[in-house]
């Protein structure tokens, strides 16, 4: 059973960078595609990026140039790298683990959360202004 455990949030100021890391357990992690959601109170949960088996990335326009997503298929990891955060990246951020999915992802396929069936707890991240 494939589990996902994210790590690296907290509170920072505005223009502060973080690093969020997920880890994940269970095979054929380089089979699917990663990503990284966020959700702020009252608010639905929202894309923020995505790396497909290619290597392929993706991202939400409200963090593209700010942020960067990476994998590490050898340590069943994937990173979130978040600069210059603004009040609004206040959320909570989740990983998320596709099925196996083909060598070359879709905008629409990673965007969507039903793509994802397996998802980490949540790391809270703050930005104070």
């Amino acid at each position: 059973q494939v589990q996902l455990v994210e790590s690296g949030g907290g509170l920072v100021q505005a223009g502060d960078s973080l690093s969020l890391s997920c880890a994940a357990s269970g095979r054929r992690f380089s089979e699917a595609v990663m990503g990284w959601f966020r959700q702020a109170p009252g608010k639905d949960r929202e894309f923020v990026a995505a790396i497909d088996r290619s290597g392929r990335l993706y991202y939400a326009d409200s963090v593209k140039g700010r942020f960067t997503i990476s994998r590490d298929n050898a340590k069943n990891t994937v990173s979130l790298q978040m600069n210059s955060l603004k009040p609004d990246d206040t959320a909570v951020y989740y990983c998320g683990r596709t099925p196996r999915t083909a060598f070359f992802a879709t905008m629409d396929y990673v965007a969507s959360q039903k793509s994802y069936d397996t998802w980490g707890q949540g790391t809270q991240v703050t930005v104070s202004s």
